[in-house]
């Protein structure tokens, strides 16, 4: 790991004029590799470093460290420090220490797969009798805050509405349910109104945050049920509800993230979020060029799926699942491999952080994101290391065993 070049990019962000001097570059970047990893959270992660030397050695100790490196909290303002780019920086980092491990070889980055999934961000399911009830409780905090008096905060008479409406909907009875939630949305109704009446009596900026409130609260009142730019959750006003054909999850709520590996080896070479929700032909340009930077190399081929039908970059050639004409058999080959990027989504959902994004706001989508890439790469690098440990220790076996044996024969030669 290229651990100067990261400590000389991240040298502006780290400065610190007055108090207490700031952390090193290595150890929040060694942390944040550590954490997607290994999905671990922000706690853990920092925890485990206590109790693990390895992982104290890899984030650039000498000697065992016998207190907590810093504030779980504080990986956060590091998050925010570094940005999108430095990110990238870190999965820039993966991609030269795979070269020059011998992972992936100059010729590996020619020819990429391109795919699109969707990273769910960590909201609960938003049904309409929820998104009211919060909508209502956000309003009510609100007000206890500044001092603004309600007539009514419907604090016993909402919560059993909102109760009631799931078990009409378990019991099939869907004229009850729609009755339920029309009486819920006329109480938020009272209180959002109640509200906006008082703001004018609060400062300056307590009147933006109000105004903000009520805006998203006002979007949950008025949306229908096939309304398109639907809001899904109060505190997350980015999240998309997103279909990818999968007939045991048909919707999903987060952000469309596309992603590029290497054709044989599998190691993310460029990823990144796409908010909008847009055709995956059209994101195939951005994804190219995010390669070409992160790996210092533009690729020649690209394969994908049928998703990006009529996508056209120029100076790249594109292979198509499905597609019959002018393919040579070496062609079809790369396209059958095509599919080979599915595991690794797979992976980075199930051992990596991919599955829930915990992180805030589209920043938070951008981030988080590049950071599972990076975490792969890291998981590929490992599992690289144990085999050639694996390697050493086999060859070291066979030898001493055959020391063993030639001992063995020369000790009887000398008794006969």
């Amino acid at each position: 790991m290229d651990w100067e070049l990261i400590e000389r990019r991240f040298a502006g962000h780290f400065t610190s004029g007055r108090g207490r001097p700031a952390l090193p570059p290595r150890l929040v970047a060694g942390l944040l590799y550590l954490q997607h990893a290994n999905d671990a959270s922000d706690e853990m992660v920092v925890n485990t470093w206590l109790e693990n030397p390895y992982w104290q050695f890899f984030t650039g100790e000498t000697y065992l460290q016998t207190e907590l490196p810093m504030d779980p909290s504080s990986l956060t303002r590091w998050r925010k420090r570094i940005g999108e780019e430095g990110v990238e920086l870190l999965l820039a980092v993966t991609i030269e220490a795979a070269r020059a491990a011998g992972l992936i070889k100059r010729t590996s980055l020619d020819k990429v797969i391109v795919d699109t999934t969707v990273m769910p961000k960590a909201i609960a399911h938003p049904t309409d009798s929820r998104l009211l009830e919060r909508s209502r409780q956000h309003m009510v905090k609100f007000a206890q805050d500044n001092g603004l008096s309600l007539r009514q905060n419907y604090n016993r008479e909402a919560p059993r509405l909102a109760t009631q409406v799931g078990r009409y909907a378990h019991a099939k009875q869907y004229k009850r349910m729609r009755a339920a939630i029309k009486t819920l949305r006329t109480r938020v109704g009272r209180v959002q109104r109640d509200v906006q009446r008082q703001l004018a009596k609060l400062p300056e900026q307590v009147q933006t945050k109000g105004q903000d409130l009520l805006q998203r609260v006002g979007r949950i009142l008025t949306q229908k049920a096939k309304d398109k730019n639907k809001l899904y959750a109060l505190h997350a006003p980015e999240v998309e509800c997103i279909s990818k054909g999968k007939a045991r999850n048909p919707y999903e709520f987060g952000v469309k993230v596309t992603l590029a590996t290497t054709l044989k080896e599998g190691l993310v070479v460029g990823m990144r979020s796409m908010p909008g929700n847009p055709y995956d032909g059209h994101t195939l340009e951005e994804t190219i060029e995010q390669v070409g930077i992160l790996a210092n190399q533009r690729p020649r081929t690209v394969m994908v799926d049928k998703g990006y039908k009529g996508a056209v970059v120029e100076g790249v050639q594109i292979l198509r699942s499905g597609q019959r004409r002018g393919v040579t058999r070496t062609m079809k080959a790369m396209i059958k491999r095509r599919s080979a990027i599915e595991p690794s989504i797979g992976h980075m959902k199930s051992d990596g952080r991919l599955d829930r994004n915990p992180l805030k706001g589209a920043l938070g989508d951008a981030l988080h994101a590049v950071l599972c890439g990076a975490g792969h790469n890291i998981r590929l690098l490992l599992s690289l290391l144990r085999f050639f440990i694996a390697h050493l220790r086999d060859i070291v076996l066979a030898r001493l065993d055959r020391s063993a044996s030639d001992y063995r024969a020369q000790v009887a030669m000398a008794a006969a």
